[in-house]
């Protein structure tokens, strides 16, 4: 029986797609599924101090499918610190891919959710906050001031933040954040497989100094004029515009009834601000004929830069970690991602969080359902017949009785201790 392709565009799809896949140099990848513990070594860092928090293998409260689980903080107030090893590689000539998936159950207001890449030797069971690393990429919220994408890049064992505001995402479901950095030293931010930021390192980062500088010993010209507007010299104040009192008789207010001219002397009616004084004259202005705008120093080379070919490189990568501070816990990472191909980066997405993300969204929203119930059961409306009970007695109670003292001697209520969050 002969087959017959129903869909030619459905198979050139499948076989592009395997095509991309062959051609993908995959360093790590981890989807957190059975076993995941053996690659991972969770870090002894802040242990001694009992502030080293646990990590729970799990799905979330909510999620697309029970069965594709994480790794989520399940401690508040704790410090976070795992690691993995992949085979020691080098970007050099090649882009360099770094994508992971993150949820913020908790709603979080402070915290971070970025991953690291390391390079050399990392005594994993040691790897904390102050062990060096090549890259640090992903969300950080705090308040209502900070909520973007941190892209730390180390050069010359320098961390150095990205100069431009990229935001992030702050709802509690799972989002894919990809870091992608190209051999010609430019560089792309994907947050669901949508680009939120591209350019340069050259620019982006202060990694060396500018290709450009103003020149120091360049002076503006005596006759540069910056002046924009000036007073129309052909603009005449009117006749008699000097004489426009300020403030006139109020013509609608009338003289008192019990006013006694003898007793109270002759009555004046009040004075009021003038609508027709428009304050003291001045030109009207016009475009000064003789702007140059404002002077600039020109731009010259700069004597201290020294270009690199290797700016983007990093030469010894062999890790990739997660070191965090929660003040809420439950922060789920999962879908970790190190290659070197665009395109299988986002085939990944896709097949994870892509296929996931709406019946997450329905789980969560089933989920915020549920607790809205819980606490309108934990805290039900008074009737109307009990509102009336109430008032009633708050009425007996004001009538006969005075407010009760607080602790401190004065009547009112006790407030209870306000406590800041670290």
């Amino acid at each position: 029986m002969a087959f017959r392709v129903r869909n030619p565009n459905f198979v050139s799809l499948i076989l592009l797609s395997l095509l991309v896949i062959a051609s993908a140099n995959v360093f790590f990848e981890e989807r957190f599924d059975d076993g995941w513990e053996s690659r991972w070594v969770k870090s002894d860092w802040k242990k001694e101090e009992n502030m080293a928090g646990e990590w729970n293998y799990t799905s979330g409260k909510w999620n697309g499918d029970a069965n594709d689980k994480g790794i989520q903080t399940s401690e508040d107030y704790r410090f976070y610190a795992i690691s993995a090893e992949f085979p020691e590689f080098s970007n050099k000539d090649n882009t360099l891919v770094f994508q992971f998936s993150v949820k913020h159950e908790q709603k979080l207001d402070c915290g971070g959710g970025y991953m690291k890449l390391l390079s050399g030797e990392v005594d994993q069971k040691k790897f904390g906050g102050d062990t060096p690393y090549s890259i640090m990429f992903g969300p950080d919220i705090c308040g209502y001031t900070t909520k973007k994408v941190h892209a730390i890049l180390t050069y010359n064992e320098t961390n150095k933040l990205i100069k431009k505001d990229v935001p992030c995402e702050t709802d509690q479901l799972s989002h894919v954040y990809t870091f992608i950095l190209h051999p010609d030293a430019t560089y792309s931010i994907l947050i669901d497989n949508a680009e939120k930021q591209t350019g340069s390192l050259y620019s982006d980062w202060d990694l060396l100094p500018p290709k450009k500088i103003k020149d120091p010993e360049a002076k503006k010209p005596e006759d540069w004029d910056e002046t924009e507007y000036i007073p129309d010299p052909e603009d005449k104040k009117p006749e008699g515009y000097d004489d426009i009192p300020k403030e006139i008789p109020d013509v609608d207010a009338k003289k008192p009834e019990d006013w006694d001219d003898e007793e109270d002397g002759e009555w004046t009616a009040p004075t009021i601000a003038n609508p027709e004084y428009k304050g003291p004259w001045k030109p009207k202005k016009i475009k000064n004929p003789n702007y140059k705008g404002k002077w600039k120093a020109p731009l010259i080379d700069n004597p201290d830069f020294k270009d690199d070919p290797d700016l983007y490189v990093f030469p010894k990568l062999k890790y990739v970690g997660i070191e965090l501070w929660q003040v809420k816990s439950g922060t789920l990472f999962d879908n970790v991602l190190i290659t070197d191909d665009p395109e299988y980066a986002k085939q990944v997405a896709e097949e994870t969080w892509g296929k996931q993300k709406d019946a997450e969204k329905a789980a969560f929203d089933e989920a915020e359902k549920k607790r809205e119930e819980e606490e309108t059961k934990d805290d039900p409306v008074d009737s109307d017949a009990e509102d009336e009970d109430d008032a009633e007695d708050a009425g007996e109670d004001s009538d006969s009785e005075s407010k009760p003292e607080a602790d401190d001697g004065s009547t009112g209520t006790k407030e209870e201790d306000v406590h800041d969050e670290l």
